[in-house]
């Protein structure tokens, strides 16, 4: 699934990637950077309650709510993005 994002609010991507880089960080593994394209459960050492704290610190950061089917099918850091910013904008 290719990212789109609206591009009037460039401030509300750069900030959602800025936070979940922030969050996914002491979860690297080795010296292999976070790319929007990594893969969050292999390419990070996190479980699925790591993950699912990730989210609710993201829906509270950004005042969102990631309905549990969306977040089932999100794979990668850019995906988990994409959630974040198609919530907000339907606010």
């Amino acid at each position: 699934m290719q990212a789109t994002y609206d591009l009037a609010a460039p401030s509300l991507q750069v900030d959602v990637m800025r936070e979940i880089f922030s969050l996914l960080e002491p979860y690297q593994v080795g010296s292999k950077g976070l790319s929007p394209q990594t893969v969050i459960s292999k390419g990070l050492t996190v479980d699925s309650l790591t993950i699912m704290d990730v989210i609710m610190e993201l829906e509270d950061r950004f005042d969102v709510t990631i309905p549990m089917n969306v977040a089932a099918d999100i794979v990668t850091i850019d995906q988990l993005a994409e959630a974040v910013v198609s919530q907000r904008a339907r606010a």
